[in-house]
């Protein structure tokens, strides 16, 4: 076969587990790739990278059952390289660190199929560093050595020199050897390994379900099986590992294994999930809005379009400012249409998105409800002045009702609807049902109100039992009180920020 028409497979490293630590050509590799073949400790969603009519194929292998042999891998990867595809091989760790990357590669040589090795976290740099124990320590060892837990059952004797391994006083990672622990152990101390060595073990490493067991060379097995310690794992020993009470970090945070529900909309939920999983939370995206376009453009569109002959302009929320500045540049205009038209916004996070689209706010109300813009323009006299409010479908009436009863003149074109998404995510349901949800946030009246029409009020109010309820504010917690939940949590500040620090401390007081 022509050389022309050949694919390439590149060999990607994924990680230990967290998908922050693949690397920036990994996600280049995975972005362009027609084909990926990928294991079972890389994590799915890794995948999200891949275009989606990527072709995805599981080759993983699990607690020892083959989904498929190292052989069939190999074939397979020599068969789409060779239909010219653009293959990644994603790998959990380092393709070449316990990982058969380089069994593969021989392959591909072989076969004449070109190659390039993208290289990952090894699970013992990554694992060891979330666990807050540095492999290397100038003031405990020099060295690292990397093991294999678990040799093949078909050999005679071990290619491990225990002897010179025991001795040392490096530091030892053993990959995938919890079935072997108890013998791994025994062979160290047999050796003249100090029983007392410190041990940890360290369980789907820098992953929200991340755990950590200690003891000794002596203990730790015993502590493994009296723990119910499962694979996968590495087994980190060595003085090192005394530094982990000092160096803890990762599962030290406030909010680490505690479960959180979002109920924002998508486009929305990213900064809130970003707050609370900085602080350990593992979250569970429910969203139960959709923002789609007005049922109709015209009122909005009119108002743009003269927006220089408005006195001001009030902006509620980042959706708000968003959408009138994506229908300004469909009509092909853009922040100078503005004129000499001010800009009131509710809140300094509101204020933020304005400024991005080159407009300072000339006023910003503090009250972060819509109470705060009324309050403001109380303040002044504005009978007779031209006030745009581009609002959602289901705004509040206060803002126009209240200035109108001031004297001036308010136009509220709807900038968006919200509407309920086709279903919710099976596995917030899941997570739901199991009961393993700590605490559910609500940001505005509509995430809670859509949660009880899409659920139903029963079910919602019987999955929620136990379930601590969080409230951005007043008015989104008398809707939760008016379908019968009790709000545990309401912040004095109704900002995500607030919001954030007042679940971490009703959660770890």
């Amino acid at each position: 076969m022509n050389s022309a028409t050949k694919g390439i497979v590149y060999l990607v490293g994924s990680g230990p587990g967290d998908p922050g630590l693949i690397t920036l050509r990994g996600v280049e590799c995975l972005r362009r790739a027609e084909v990926v073949v990928y294991d079972y400790l890389a994590n799915e969603q890794l995948l999200d990278h891949a275009p989606l009519s990527a072709e995805r194929i599981y080759a993983g292998k699990i607690g020892g059952r083959h989904n498929q042999g190292q052989d069939e891998i190999n074939a397979l990867l020599v068969k789409k390289g060779r239909e010219g595809k653009s293959v990644v091989r994603l790998k959990g760790g380092d393709p070449f660190v316990f990982g058969r990357g380089g069994e593969e590669c021989e392959a591909l040589r072989e076969a004449g199929i070109p190659f390039e090795i993208v290289p990952g976290v090894t699970a013992a740099v990554g694992a060891a560093a979330y666990a807050g124990i540095p492999l290397t320590h100038r003031n405990y060892t020099a060295s690292v050595t990397l093991v294999t837990g678990q040799e093949g059952k078909d050999k005679d004797e071990s290619n491990i020199d225990w002897k010179r391994l025991s001795h040392g006083n490096g530091t030892i990672v053993f990959y995938m050897g919890i079935k072997a622990l108890r013998q791994n152990m025994e062979h160290l101390m047999e050796h003249g390994k100090n029983p007392q060595t410190p041990v940890a073990l360290v369980r789907w490493g820098t992953l929200p379900k991340q755990r950590v067991l200690t003891g000794t060379l002596a203990n730790i097995a015993d502590r493994a099986e009296k723990n119910g310690f499962k694979p996968p794992a590495v087994t980190i020993v060595g003085e090192v590992v005394t530094l982990r009470d000092k160096l803890r970090w990762f599962d030290g945070r406030p909010l680490f294994g505690k479960k959180l529900m979002v109920t924002r909309a998508v486009a929305q939920a990213g900064e809130f999930a970003t707050m609370l999983s900085e602080r350990g939370a593992t979250i569970i995206e429910c969203p139960t809005i959709r923002l789609v376009e007005p049922e109709q453009w015209e009122p909005l569109d009119a108002a743009l379009r003269s927006i220089s002959g408005y006195d001001w302009v009030v902006l509620t929320s980042g959706n708000a400012v968003r959408s009138l500045f994506q229908r300004l540049d469909t009509l092909g205009l853009d922040a100078r249409a503005f004129g000499g038209c001010r800009v009131c916004a509710l809140g300094p996070k509101t204020a933020e998105v304005i400024k991005t689209f080159g407009i300072r706010a000339d006023l910003v109300a503090s009250d972060y409800k819509a109470e705060g813009v009324v309050a403001e323009f109380a303040k002044m006299d504005i009978a007779g002045k031209k006030i745009l409010y581009p609002r959602a479908d289901r705004a509040r009436k206060a803002i126009p009702r209240e200035l109108g009863n001031m004297g001036a003149q308010v136009d509220s074109p709807v900038a968006y609807r919200t509407v309920l998404p086709d279903r919710l995510p099976p596995e917030a349901i899941f997570a739901l049902e199991k009961r393993s949800v700590d605490c559910v946030t609500f940001t505005s009246s509509s995430t809670v109100q859509n949660l009880a029409r899409m659920l139903g009020e029963d079910r919602m109010l019987d999955m929620l039992k136990g379930v601590v309820v969080a409230s951005i504010g007043p008015i989104t917690s008398r809707s939760c009180r008016e379908l019968g939940l009790k709000v545990d949590i309401e912040p004095s500040e109704y900002t995500l920020a607030a919001l954030t620090d007042a679940v971490e401390g009703f959660l770890t007081s």
